[in-house]
């Protein structure tokens, strides 16, 4: 593939969700209480606290989330969306809150195999499922293709939009490694770009299709 993207950039990019997944604590640092500071030894004793001086208030929850197959075992308020998770417990930036409504697609993770809306699930919800983010995705050599593809077709302008795309394409190559372009619009119709990219997502979904199943091809041969 002629990618016009310099792969410094790339790799920089690659690089930076490298360190975003590492980053990712594993379990809390600290047990505090949201609502007035105080800091705890064991979820336990939270509940305790909670018991005792916020009776009317519900607790925090712990939940483990597999993200980017990393177990993750966290210590949550129970409102909060996976979206809001992913930000500011695990520091992955990847998905996009623009609707914050479950409309725009720019939050788009896949769960258990199947894009989701992380902005339209709780967190709780997902407790012992599989969470895979744009980070993860451009971190398997299977999809730098469609990376790569993305950036040589100007598949973006502001880019806010594109992890959710590449998110929900990656999603639809899986179940469908070969689809048309009508298939591609369809499962990409619930992402919206306000700058008008649409028919260059097409573009570059089929070309790195082409890419990839050449790479397949060639690794069956020299096998």
């Amino acid at each position: 593939m002629n990618n016009t993207t310099p792969p410094t950039s790339l790799q920089a990019a690659s690089e930076q969700a490298a360190a975003k997944i590492a980053a990712m604590p594993v379990r809390p640092k600290v047990i505090s209480c949201p609502i007035c500071g105080l800091r705890f030894i064991s979820y336990d004793d939270l509940n305790g606290h909670y018991i005792s001086e916020h009776p009317d208030s519900i607790p925090p929850i712990a939940v483990t989330l597999n993200v980017n197959g990393k177990n993750c075992d966290l210590i949550i308020e129970p409102q909060l969306t996976l979206k809001q998770v992913l930000q500011f417990h695990l520091g992955l930036t990847g998905a996009k809150e623009m609707c914050d409504r479950g409309a725009c697609g720019s939050c788009t993770v896949i769960i258990n195999s199947k894009p989701a809306l992380s902005c339209n699930i709780l967190a709780a919800e997902c407790d012992g499922k599989i969470i895979e983010t744009v980070e993860g995705i451009a971190l398997i050599p299977k999809w730098k293709p469609l990376i790569d593809a993305y950036c040589k077709w100007d598949a973006m302008q502001c880019g806010y939009c594109t992890p959710g795309f590449l998110v929900a394409a990656k999603a639809l190559l899986e179940r469908n490694p070969s689809p048309t372009v009508e298939e591609i619009n369809k499962a990409l119709s619930g992402n919206i770009c306000i700058c008008g990219t649409y028919p260059r997502h097409a573009q570059a979904i089929t070309e790195a299709v082409e890419f990839m199943a050449m790479e397949y091809a060639n690794a069956v041969e020299r096998s």
